[in-house]
């Protein structure tokens, strides 16, 4: 007995000195937290789809208009000229807090991008013009240190085009540089044919014009932003795009009229040059003592181009003649400043107050010289448009309801005028009001209703005041118009969502919406392509968004059945039938940090009152593979069946047009991004917490 007590008295002192032992030791410190989480590339909210680029296969796309093109319901014209949402139109583009247009996505890297979220509805915040906003957010890095990434993309279409880029950024306590270049060596196909039908002429006309644009272009630019506090922040960017094309048209004519018949081959040979300056300044303040926030934004950007082209027509085979120089240049300067209030209440109420003003000056100088019969021709157009707008909106929740209203004013002035003529050709002056209302009401946590009115207006596009035209032929030119009146639209929508499911009714009505049409002088014996004014447009929607995941196995997927009608007194209106768009999307996320995508869109035929389009259907396909943690190498195969041509015919003023235009989107790509640098690890230290007993 004695003696397992002494055994038991022992054993307990050796647990006391191991115990004190323990408790003497100092915390260790965690040298790093690595904090995995799974991001999804796709998100849904009431038909609003936001897509992570940062961190998913299409950070390895070449170009933003590109990736753009991937993504559900965006639309990119052949010419890459504009963009438009399914059953939405042209979008209001916003790269952060400001306005973008076509020339910031060519002039934005892929790289830089977080993420893209399409807004269906956007509040009053945004500007009125567009009845959709594509958002696209830029990173900015949390960890200090520098990170460089070097990227590399070989694409093969019908010809090499390549890409080269590095981007990088330097992060020290508050600061952060950021820098990116890219060089891109590209040669550009593009072909495009028309049949007309003129019977009060008698004149029948086709052509098919091919054309191939040697593209050397240089993206560059810079930016840093400094974070003040937890709340406040300065930042400011530039951006420079400038290239160089060198191309030949190549149009092959047929044309009978009264005078016989001719086949015509045309060669124009064309240098241009465009080059495109942004930079913004940008300031975020909060007053805490009110409980408000500030922002307000400064941006100036400015577009300038320059073009010569030499025309000569062979006739019947007879030889090539030279026909006319042209001489055209056109430049724009925009500025623009915005202010943006915030101020939040009690039981989750927000007003928002805020202002902008844009100022525009554009001026083209449109020069031919005819030499056949000696003429010529000097036009010189200045335009000037100053929009003022203010808007106020207010948001909060009741229970299980969600609502917001807001209203928006919009003062335009817009004066153009011709150097050889003393009065305006253009002077508009007007007001107009954009009302806007949001109402979401949650039945439980997994479903909810939500209904919205928005009025909108679409403005031509600054470009639309050069006097630019692209020769085709001597009896067809393209030509944009400088008298475009803006597009109103009212659009309503009701939508139930369930999960990360959704469906949407909408219906929209629109007032002199915009199309291409056809114009014929008999005495110049020419027929012009020009954008115009129609009377209205109608559109009945049902939209399905269904996101699923399964394992490693995620999709994303679009239906929009959608009955649009284009009506106008100078068009031949047919009937208009429901057409269907869909999109869907798969990613797998395979071992060996391997990723495939594979994503298709289609559209049925379209036959939208004046307009019959063709059906269409693209599938493409990516793969991409992480190696060392800093090599990223990504194979991808766009337009797999090479589907993407367009057809569109209609009957305008009496002229009848079948048109087909041909993209070159079927591509092989093979996209490397090595990344290096110094990271400074995240260090956190265990903090000492004392707790009293009885107290939580």
């Amino acid at each position: 007995m004695y003696k397992i007590c002494l055994l038991l008295a022992l054993l307990i002192a050796q647990f006391a000195l191991a115990q004190e032992k323990t408790q003497q030791e100092k915390p260790k410190e965690l040298e790093e937290v690595v904090i995995e989480k799974e991001t999804k590339t796709f998100t849904n909210k009431n038909g609003n789809i936001k897509v992570d680029v940062a961190n998913s296969i299409y950070n390895s796309v070449p170009n933003t208009l590109d990736l753009l093109a991937r993504l559900p319901k965006i639309q990119i014209s052949p010419d890459k000229e504009s963009i438009s949402i399914v059953g939405k139109g042209s979008p209001l583009l916003y790269i952060d807090n400001q306005k973008a247009d076509m020339n910031d996505l060519n002039s934005l890297a892929v790289e830089d991008i977080k993420t893209i979220e399409i807004i269906n509805n956007p509040s009053s915040k945004y500007e009125a013009n567009g009845r959709a906003v594509i958002l696209i957010t830029r990173k900015f890095s949390k960890k200090e240190g520098y990170k460089v990434v070097v990227s590399e993309t070989a694409s093969f279409k019908k010809y090499f085009n390549n890409y080269s880029g590095i981007n990088g950024n330097v992060k020290s306590g508050k600061l952060e540089f950021k820098a990116n270049f890219n060089y891109n060596q590209l040669k550009v196909w593009e072909s495009n044919g028309n049949d007309f039908t003129m019977p009060d002429f008698g004149i029948q006309s086709d052509y098919l014009v091919t054309a191939v644009t040697k593209r050397p272009q240089f993206i560059f630019g810079g930016g840093v932003f400094y974070k003040i506090n937890e709340d406040d922040y300065l930042s400011g960017n530039f951006s420079r795009r400038s290239q160089d094309d060198i191309f030949d048209i190549v149009t092959h004519t047929f044309n009978q009229d009264q005078n016989g018949i001719n086949e015509i081959n045309t060669l124009s040979n064309n240098d241009e040059y465009r080059n495109f300056t942004n930079s913004f300044l940008n300031y975020n303040h909060k007053f805490k003592g009110l409980d408000v926030v500030l922002f307000s934004g400064f941006q100036y950007s400015s577009f300038n181009q320059k073009m010569k082209s030499t025309i000569s027509n062979n006739y019947n085979d007879t030889g090539f003649e030279l026909e006319q120089y042209r001489n055209q240049m056109f430049g724009i300067d925009v500025f623009s400043g915005r202010i943006d209030l915030e101020k939040k209440f009690k039981n989750d109420m927000k007003l928002e107050l805020g202002g902008l003003y844009l100022q525009a000056n554009a001026d083209t100088d449109f020069e031919v010289e005819n030499i056949n019969l000696p003429s010529s021709v000097n036009s010189i157009y200045h335009f000037k448009e100053k929009n003022i707008a203010a808007y106020t909106q207010f948001s909060g929740s009741y229970k299980k309801v969600n609502y917001a209203i807001g209203l928006r004013a919009e003062n335009t002035i817009a004066k153009g005028k011709y150097a050889t003529e003393s009065s305006l050709s253009i002077d508009k002056d007007y007001i107009n009001l954009f009302p806007k209302a949001q109402l979401e009401i949650a039945i439980d946590s997994s479903n909810s209703i939500s209904m919205n009115y928005a009025k909108s207006i679409t403005r031509p596009n600054f470009s639309a005041t050069s006097q630019t035209t692209i020769y085709i032929n001597p009896y067809l030119v393209w030509s944009d118009n400088i008298n475009l009146d803006p597009t109103l639209s009212d659009e309503i929508s009701i939508g139930y969502q369930y999960k990360d499911k959704s469906i949407k009714v909408a219906y929209f009505r629109t007032t002199n919406p915009v199309y291409y049409s056809t114009s014929y002088n008999e005495t110049q014996n020419l027929l012009t392509f020009i954008s115009t004014n129609f009377e209205k447009e109608t559109n009945f929607n049902i939209e399905l968004t269904l996101p699923f995941k399964y394992k490693f196995w995620t999709n994303t997927n679009v239906l929009s059945l959608s009955q649009n009608k284009v009506e106008d007194k100078s068009a031949v209106v047919n009937e208009s039938e429901p057409n269907l768009y869909f999109y869907t999307n798969h990613v797998f996320t395979l071992p060996k940090k391997i990723d495939l995508s594979i994503n298709a869109w289609g559209l049925t035929k379209q036959k939208l009152g004046i307009y019959e389009g063709n059906a269409l259907f693209v599938v493409n396909a990516a793969v991409s593979k992480t190696f060392f943690k800093q090599l990223d190498c990504t194979l991808s195969w766009d337009d797999i069946f090479r589907k993407m041509n367009f057809k569109n015919e209609f009957t305008i003023n009496n002229v009848s047009a079948k048109g087909k235009y041909y993209t070159d989107s079927r591509a092989i790509s093979l996209a490397v991004k090595y990344s290096f640098g110094k990271i400074k690890k995240i260090r956190i230290q265990r903090k000492k917490y004392r707790r009293k007993l009885g107290k939580n």
